[in-house]
């Protein structure tokens, strides 16, 4: 396996990962001077701005004047960009590790967390008292700081009333508890709800790793869409019984109680729980897609190159697995034993080293590299 740049004892503050687990992880802020050391930062102003100009890209626009917030979602053109003032704003970035094979590597250096609850690492630049005012989190987020600082004041309250008709979830009466300042390679970890605000001191660019907390709701709906590939139910509505109502026009207690025996027949299983849950947790999102090779090696000259150089997965591809059932970017595969073994490497390294493949592993292997969810190690 490939040493991560960022190793955990440093990110950690010199925690073991089951300490920082049990005693911080949801439970209370935990602030890291120089979690990584000598830390400036992945990209400059210059190349976040391209991002944002991108379609392919997530990128918000977040100004303050006189206590009013406006927001506005890119792509941008870069005259936007280049016209903006000395103050007042802050540009934010989505899913920078799906650009930079850095941001990516940073990301998954969180590997204390499944992979399927790591969600992305967002990039936000600011000038000289610039910050998306106070607000508060679903999720658990690490904020590393890159060039210059930034001021975080923080606090535990249970106020979390918003301001009515604002764009963003600024919290209407914050009051912070504890302040720090970070400097390059600093990092702040807080727990889901917990009150922060950031002001940028100076030019500055802060790197958040937040991680995935999907609702109860959205978990739901999800599963009963998935559900409707998976029904077969029998039988058809029926009233051999029915009696002339006296009102033709009212939904009778008869038909309600059909109705609702038929619905109580909807069943499933672990085994569904499993397959939705994989295909469900490794589903790009809907902006993300994939760049196959536009010169795609055959399938002999790919064993090849992937038997001496190794295999590493696109930053995009999400690679989950339940014992021998693989999700691939929302897609279900069983694998054999020895398959299994390989494949449960790859997801968990986020890449193969060299190795001979069996035949029906570098089957699966090569139609992956033809949709662009792999690629050989060397390129």
């Amino acid at each position: 396996m490939t040493t991560s740049p960022y190793p955990l004892k440093n990110l950690l503050g010199g925690l073991s990962p089951e300490r920082f687990l049990a005693e911080y992880w949801q439970k209370k802020p935990l602030l890291v001077r120089q979690a990584i050391p000598g830390f400036q930062g992945l990209l400059g102003q210059a190349e976040l701005f391209d991002l944002a100009c991108r379609d392919d890209a997530e990128s918000r626009l977040v100004r303050t004047n006189r206590g009013r917030w406006t927001l506005d979602h890119g792509p941008f053109e870069p005259a936007t960009l280049d016209s903006l003032p000395r103050r007042g704003w802050s540009l934010l970035v989505q899913g920078v590790n799906h650009f930079l094979p850095a941001a990516d590597r940073l990301l998954h250096s969180f590997s204390f967390a499944p992979y399927a609850r790591l969600d992305d690492l967002m990039v936000s630049f600011a000038p000289d008292g610039g910050g998306v005012g106070p607000h508060f989190d679903s999720y658990d987020v690490f904020l590393i700081q890159g060039l210059g600082r930034r001021r975080w004041e923080i606090s535990a309250q249970t106020d979390l009333e918003l301001v009515e008709d604002a764009p963003l979830r600024i919290l209407k009466r914050f009051q912070a508890k504890q302040a720090w300042e970070l400097e390059p390679g600093d990092m702040l970890y807080l727990p889901p709800k917990y009150a922060h605000n950031g002001i940028a001191l100076g030019d500055c660019m802060t790197y958040s790793v937040g991680f995935r907390a999907p609702s109860s709701q959205e978990i739901a709906t999800q599963f009963l869409v998935y559900l409707q590939d998976k029904l077969a139910l029998a039988g058809r509505y029926a009233d051999p019984r029915l009696k002339r109502p006296r009102h033709p026009a009212e939904i009778g207690e008869a038909m309600l109680q059909q109705i609702e025996a038929m619905i109580a027949k909807i069943r499933w299983k672990r085994t569904d729980i499993a397959d939705f849950a994989g295909r469900y947790l490794s589903e790009p999102k809907a902006h993300i897609f994939f760049d196959p090779p536009a010169r795609p090696l055959g399938l002999a000259a790919f064993r090849q190159q992937a038997e001496k150089h190794g295999l590493r997965l696109d930053s995009r591809t999400l690679l989950l697995f339940k014992g021998s059932h693989f999700f691939l970017n929302g897609e279900s595969l069983r694998a054999t034993p020895d398959t299994a073994a390989m494949l449960r490497k790859l997801a968990d390294a986020r890449r193969l080293e060299a190795t001979a493949l069996p035949d029906d592993l570098a089957d699966i292997l090569y139609a992956w590299y033809r949709l662009g969810y792999l690629h050989p190690a060397h390129r």
